[in-house]
C-alpha cells in the first residue's frame, strides 16, 4: 500500500486532497465528492500521471492480464483463436499477453512461470505437448485448456469441439459423395483432438464394414506435403482423403495437382477447422467447422468468471458443422452431392 500511496502523493498535494482520495478516484473503489473528484482529475491531466500498473496489481491482487500460450502462431487456427480471445479480453477490460512456444514444451513451462511472476490473473493454454501436465498441476494461476484435453490435469476447465463427431461426420460425408477407398490423415496421436477424430473414423469403418486406412500426420502444411506422397505410394486406389486440418488439406491438394490427380473428380478431400484460408483457397476446401470465435470467447468468460469467484463448467464441448465446398463432388444444381 505504501507503493500505491507514494504514487499519489504529488497529485494529492496539487489537488489539495489526501492520497487516499486520489486512490479512490483512480480506482473507483468508493464515492468521492464531485468537487474533490474534479480537482483530482484536473491534477491528473496537468501532471500527465500514469499509474504504476505493477504496484496496482500487487495491491489489488489482480493485474488484469491474461496470458495465452500457443504452440505455433504460424498455424492460422491458433492465430484466429488468439484473435477472438484478444477481442473478448479487451471487451472485459483485460489485456492479453501472447506467448508462442514453437512446439517446445520447455518454453511452455518458462512462459507459464513468467505469467506467474507477472501476477497474471490466469492463462489460456493451447498445447501440442501432454508433458506440460506436471507444470499445470503446480501452477499458481488458474488455467483454461482450449482445443486440448490433458489426462488428469489440474486445469480449472477445458474447452473443445466434438472431435469424435467431427471424425464420424467427415468419413460419412465422403461415403455419401461416392468414395469407397478413404484414407484418414489422423493428426498426431499424442493429442486428444487427433485421438478422438481417429476413433470416430474407426467406428464408422467398423459399422460400414470398411477396412480402415490411415496415416499419422502433424497439424502442419509441411507434414501434409510429406504424408500425401506416402498415401499415394501406400494406397494408390485412394478416392477420398480426410485431412488432419485445413492447412493439411491445402497441402494435399497441392501434391495431387502436381501429380495430375484431379480434385474432386479423382480424389475428394475434406479438412477440419474452417479457418478463413479454407474459403479463400481455390478450390474452396470442404471442411468440418469448429466455432473458433465462440471457443475463444468462452475461454475468456470462464477464466474471468473463475477469477471473480463464480462457479464455472469444468468441461465445455461445442458441436461441429459440415461446410460443403469445392473439394468434394457436386451435383448438377451446384450443391455438393449428398
Amino acid at each position: 500500500m505504501v507503493i500505491i500511496y507514494g504514487e499519489y502523493q504529488g497529485r494529492s498535494r496539487i489537488a489539495g486532497v489526501s492520497p487516499s482520495t486520489v486512490s479512490r478516484v483512480m480506482n473507483g473503489t468508493a464515492r468521492v465528492d464531485d468537487e474533490k473528484k474534479q480537482r483530482v482529475e484536473k491534477a491528473i491531466v496537468e501532471t500527465g500521471f500514469r499509474p504504476n500498473e505493477v504496484a496496482r496489481s500487487l495491491f489489488k491482487k489482480s493485474s488484469k492480464i491474461i496470458g495465452i500460450l500457443v504452440p505455433d502462431i504460424v498455424n492460422p487456427f491458433f492465430n484466429e483463436l488468439a484473435g477472438a480471445i484478444e477481442e473478448e479480453c479487451d471487451r472485459r477490460g483485460y489485456r492479453l499477453t501472447l506467448c508462442n512456444s514453437n512446439n517446445d514444451v520447455e518454453k511452455e513451462k518458462r512462459n507459464l512461470n513468467l505469467l506467474e511472476r507477472m501476477n497474471a490473473d490466469g492463462a489460456i493454454l493451447m498445447t501440442n505437448r501432454e508433458e506440460i501436465r506436471e507444470e499445470i498441476d503446480k501452477c499458481r494461476i488458474p488455467i483454461v485448456m482450449i482445443d486440448r484435453q490433458i489426462e488428469r490435469g489440474e486445469e480449472i476447465a477445458s474447452i473443445q469441439s466434438d472431435h469424435y463427431q467431427g471424425g464420424r461426420m467427415a468419413v460419412e460425408y465422403l461415403l455419401s459423395c461416392g468414395c469407397r477407398n478413404i484414407v484418414q490423415m489422423s493428426g498426431p496421436k499424442r493429442l486428444s483432438s487427433a485421438r478422438q477424430r481417429h476413433q470416430g473414423y474407426l467406428d464408422v469403418c467398423r459399422e460400414r464394414g470398411l477396412e480402415p486406412k490411415w496415416i499419422e500426420c502433424e497439424y502442419s502444411y509441411e507434414s501434409g506435403l510429406e504424408k500425401t506422397g506416402e498415401i499415394l505410394r501406400r494406397f494408390p486406389e485412394t478416392d477420398g482423403i480426410i485431412a488432419a486440418n485445413d492447412m493439411v488439406a491445402i497441402s494435399v491438394y497441392k501434391i495431387l495437382h502436381k501429380e495430375g490427380i484431379r480434385v474432386p473428380d479423382d480424389v475428394q478431400v475434406i479438412g477440419f477447422d474452417n479457418i478463413m484460408l479454407s474459403s479463400l483457397f481455390t478450390p474452396e476446401i470442404t471442411t468440418i467447422a469448429q466455432p473458433i470465435a465462440k471457443m475463444g470467447q468462452t475461454a475468456v468468460q470462464i477464466l474471468t468468471d473463475y477469477v471473480s469467484g463464480m462457479e464455472v463448467n469444468r468441461k465445455t464441448t461445442f458441436g461441429v458443422e459440415l461446410i460443403k465446398r469445392g473439394t468434394t463432388k457436386q451435383t448438377s444444381d451446384g450443391e455438393n452431392k449428398s
